[in-house]
């Protein structure tokens, strides 16, 4: 059985922005001429949205998208991304390419020491052929690649594949990406959801170390963890069957299928299952959660993560030792407890423990218990 390093990490952030009072104009613009709508139809009214509820409710005030165009006109609400022909790379590919490359050379490797890359994601653009493989042929990797994802813990759950493929023997290095483009997905007409999320890319390299071998600066991968239980609490039903459902199959209503969530339980019943996986993963190995020296958790809500930590260590927890991006990018799904790895370990020392832990739809729990050599 090998030791397992993480020897490469790479982050993408796309550089358009949107402010919360962006957003907000845009989506009570909308809500100002549904509401005339509803008004002579006899309906429901709906609600305005505004940036102080946004900031309580999630802690963001920012985020990055893939594409601007689109998403605040009142009109459309949805970002203009234009289909590119079969023979030309996928945006998801190209978007998860940009965060390989670094992780490449993070790690000081060239993209034919790979032998699988893993495509990792809460959304993926299409079925197939996978955007693994679609990667792996511009990028000249070796070996194979495929799909998967576990919603916003599909970067976690597949370094925890990726660490047992390379520590069984199975493979020498593999790619793990997870480009979010979670953007085209979203309902922005949902006074719910509309703010919550924003695009990035992420990359991880993994391989074994070598008997004798010595990487200083680079992450021991001790021990990864997955759990899940089933919830409709964060939920999307738009697949393949969604035409289906309807009497004219070649158009499709998106009504009611994109990305929805009850997020008053989503808070209460995540934070005791994410603060029980911490304790109880860490009571494994013999440590408790002020061992350790950073936690990079999952980057969905300010106020989660800090209830989390709190019934951890029985007192608040600073940025130093659990960094947040949340409040200039978003939520970006699996990417987001990456992004913060990424830009929040250069001053770790050789012993000091890290975790990697990220969770979300399912619901679902990824962890990873890490050392700096």
């Amino acid at each position: 059985m090998h030791r397992v390093i993480i020897s490469g990490i790479g982050a993408e952030i796309p550089r358009p922005v949107i402010t919360n009072e962006e957003l907000v104009a845009s989506f009570n613009a909308w809500v100002d001429t549904e509401n005339a709508r509803r008004e002579v139809a006899g309906e429901a009214l709906l609600q305005k949205s505004d940036s102080d509820f946004i900031v309580h409710a999630s802690g963001v005030r920012t985020r990055h998208v893939v594409e601007r165009e689109g998403i605040l006109d009142p009109a459309r609400m949805a970002p203009r991304i234009p289909a590119r022909p079969d023979d030309a790379l996928s945006l998801q590919a190209e978007f998860g390419i940009a965060s390989a490359r670094k992780a490449l050379d993070h790690a000081g490797l060239q993209p034919s020491d790979i032998d699988l890359v893993i495509c990792s994601a809460s959304h993926q653009q299409r079925p197939y052929p996978a955007i693994a493989i679609e990667m792996q042929q511009a990028l000249g990797t070796k070996g194979a690649g495929f799909d998967m994802g576990l919603g916003c813990s599909s970067a976690a759950a597949a370094l925890h594949i990726a660490a047992n493929l390379v520590r069984a023997g199975a493979h020498k290095r593999v790619l793990v990406s997870t480009p979010e483009i979670i953007t085209g997905h979203l309902n922005f007409r949902d006074r719910q959801t509309h703010f919550i999320f924003g695009d990035a890319s992420v990359a991880m390299v993994v391989e074994g170390l070598e008997q004798g071998e010595k990487r200083p600066g680079r992450f021991e991968v001790l021990d990864t963890r997955t759990w899940t239980q089933m919830s409709n609490n964060i939920r999307t039903n738009l697949g393949y069957h969604t035409r289906t459902a309807q009497d004219d199959p070649y158009r499709i209503d998106l009504k009611g299928n994109l990305i929805k969530q009850v997020g008053n339980k989503v808070f209460k019943e995540v934070t005791v299952a994410g603060h029980k996986f911490i304790v109880e993963f860490l009571a494994e190995h013999g440590l408790t959660p002020q061992a350790i020296r950073r936690f990079w958790l999952h980057q969905a809500n300010a106020r989660m993560n800090a209830m989390i930590l709190k019934l951890a260590f029985g007192h608040e927890v600073d940025h130093d030792r659990a960094p947040m991006v949340l409040e200039r990018l978003g939520n970006t799904a699996g990417a987001g407890a990456i992004v913060a790895l990424s830009e929040n370990h250069a001053d770790m020392k050789a012993g000091d423990f890290g975790l990697i832990c990220a969770f979300g739809a399912g619901y679902s729990i990824g962890g990873a218990l890490l050392k700096m050599l």
